[in-house]
């Protein structure tokens, strides 16, 4: 009986914009969805992974590569991956993963069942429940500070959503781009003196220069909070995250359905439900912050 545990030879595509915690995280937990499944290069199966070094035109060759290789999945993490791979192939099953708007990004039309070559796993928040974070952490804040890269899908959906957000709350969202990652630290120093707080969330070129990022933080006094939870083991004093891991073992269910046969077209896009608070008490105390004992024991894990 072939089945499961005869993966045969099976070829795994795995690509991502850069290499950062939460990214490699999911590529991880793909990977160990496939290994509980019976898919194992023991098995026959032939796994690969190559990140793009944050460059959208290698994310395009790493595309077309795969595609070359006649991958039977490609998993695409990160936005930019992800409309890689759909710009390469219209037959090859695409999973992607750790996209905050698939619709936005022009990878499914919606989150029902595509019809495509498309499914996947979206890391959005409901950013309502971000702003409720900021203001239990500075409930007198007025003027939040978001360093982002315009030239990323997720990162403009997220700014956009946050700036009416705030506005409805009476507080205002003030932007300072970066268009590179040796940018971050320049526009965060940028924001100083006109923002009561930092909030980042999960934009690729801030999240791999960060400590930059925490440096103005605790230069300035300014309290940093994050949506990404490993962020917050860098120096953000909390996070009201998606689990990565959990998100990449999602993700690797929904490539192992399709190794078994199912279309991915047939299979419904999703978000993670099961969000998890990290606090840093320590990076609280360096910008200036001191968090009430009440919200450091509500936290899932508390950074030390």
């Amino acid at each position: 009986m072939m089945g499961a545990s005869v993966a045969g030879a099976q070829t795994v595509s795995v690509s991502s914009i850069v290499e950062h915690p939460a990214l490699d995280s999911i590529r991880d937990g793909v990977k160990q969805a496939l290994e509980e499944a019976g898919y194992t290069e023991a098995n026959g199966l032939k796994w690969q992974f190559q990140t793009a070094q944050g460059n959208t035109a290698i994310a395009s060759q790493i595309a077309k590569k795969f595609v070359g290789d006649n991958s039977d999945v490609i998993v695409a993490i990160s936005t930019p991956s992800a409309q890689a791979a759909v710009a390469a192939t219209k037959s090859i099953p695409i999973v992607y993963s750790a996209v905050t708007d698939p619709v936005a990004a022009q990878l499914v039309p919606s989150f029902d069942a595509s019809g495509t070559n498309v499914t996947g796993m979206s890391d959005a928040l409901a950013l309502e429940k971000q702003v409720d974070l900021i203001k239990r952490i500075v409930p007198d804040a007025k003027n939040v500070g978001m360093v982002y890269n315009p030239g990323e899908a997720n990162s403009v959906v997220v700014v956009e959503r946050m700036r009416e957000l705030l506005s409805e709350q009476g507080m205002s969202l003030v932007e300072a781009t970066a268009a590179r990652t040796v940018d971050v630290r320049a526009a965060g120093s940028s924001l100083i003196g006109k923002v009561d707080v930092f909030y980042t969330n999960t934009d690729n070129n801030v999240v791999s220069a960060y400590e930059a990022l925490v440096k103005v933080a605790n230069d300035a006094k300014i309290p940093l909070i994050a949506s990404d939870t490993g962020s917050v083991e860098r120096g953000a004093i909390a996070a009201l995250g998606v689990n990565y891991f959990n998100l990449g073992k999602q993700t690797g269910e929904k490539v192992v359905r399709i190794l078994k046969g199912e279309k991915p077209g047939d299979i419904a896009s999703s978000t993670s439900e099961n969000l998890e608070l990290f606090v840093n008490p320590g990076a609280a105390a360096k910008q200036g912050l001191t968090l009430d004992d009440a919200f450091i024991k509500s936290a899932t894990t508390i950074v030390e």
